[in-house]
């Protein structure tokens, strides 16, 4: 039973196909990366960040985006998402059949500059053309705040940088904003004090928290999100991913810890943990190496035990 002003559903976005795949250093072939995506499908995921369409110079490891676009096999009804970071990256994605496009802004000026080589007024024009391009053509548009507690480089970043980078978000038409701990560091208290800022600028049920584990909040963090009302969420199957900026980040929260989570909160979320937990199982098999997922880990063993 859920206590009373906790929301009695969540809806959660699978981000490991692409978030947490985009940093692994060893090529994985379109095969696993398909069989992943399959795999989360039908655990039951609404959405699925599926891919990237950037510049293989950039980030090789989503080199193989177009063609895993066409083999996974999608499930009517779920939101298959793509990163995009230009018009040319659009066209890509479109010619995939992407069903929403991902387009991100850094509360951060240090990080804009040292990430994308422009400052964050900058960056979201260039996003405006991405905007206008998504909606013309009846797609979902999704923008992410990254940064949104703290930065590599200026450390800090005060809850108004982010509900600016919110505001400039909403006015070029974003459905759905995430609020992004990007290197990890955020508190509970942290995350009530930006939460509670953004919320006066974009409707609460568009907002979602992603966060990451670096400094193992990210639990506690969700927990203190849901009290604010926040009902979406973002978490990467087996604690794929990690920050190239932050020493030691461990990346994404893990799905399978989240579903824990919200199935002891008795939280619906529609997702099948038992078919996530053989998915972050099989993904880190393929890696060769160990899930990060503590429920994953727990459930797998009890199992083979």
């Amino acid at each position: 039973m859920t206590k009373p002003n906790l929301p009695g559903k969540v809806r959660i976005v699978e981000v490991g196909p692409r978030d947490g795949l985009q940093n692994e250093q060893a090529t994985i072939p379109a095969d696993v990366k398909v069989e992943l995506i399959d795999r989360l499908t039908r655990a039951g995921f609404p959405n699925i960040e599926a891919a990237s369409f950037v510049s293989p110079k950039w980030v090789p490891q989503m080199a193989t985006s177009t063609e895993v676009m066409a083999r996974i096999q999608r499930k009517p009804g779920v939101v298959y998402s793509a990163l995009v970071p230009n018009i040319k990256g659009f066209e890509a994605a479109l010619a995939a059949r992407v069903d929403e496009v991902v387009i991100f802004g850094a509360a951060s000026e240090a990080f804009s500059q040292k990430n994308i080589n422009c400052s964050i007024a900058e960056s979201i024009e260039r996003f405006a053309e991405v905007a206008r391009a998504t909606k013309a053509h009846g797609l979902r548009l999704r923008g992410a705040v990254s940064c949104a507690f703290g930065c590599p480089y200026q450390g800090a970043v005060p809850a108004q940088a982010a509900a600016d980078v919110v505001r400039r978000l909403r006015d070029i038409g974003c459905d759905e904003i995430d609020i992004a701990d990007t290197i990890g560091v955020a508190t509970p208290n942290m995350v009530v004090d930006v939460m509670e800022q953004v919320i006066r600028d974009f409707p609460v049920s568009q907002l979602s928290g992603h966060f990451h584990d670096t400094y193992g909040q990210a639990l506690a963090n969700i927990y203190a999100s849901l009290e604010c009302g926040i009902t979406i969420y973002h978490s990467s199957v087996a604690g794929l991913g990690g920050c190239p900026y932050a020493k030691g980040a461990t990346g994404n929260v893990a799905t399978e810890d989240v579903l824990y989570l919200m199935q002891g909160l008795g939280i619906e979320t529609g997702i099948d943990l038992d078919q996530v937990v053989e998915a972050g199982q099989f993904i880190s098999a393929a890696l060769g190496r160990k899930s990060t997922s503590r429920a994953g880990n727990a459930i797998a063993a009890k199992r083979a035990a």
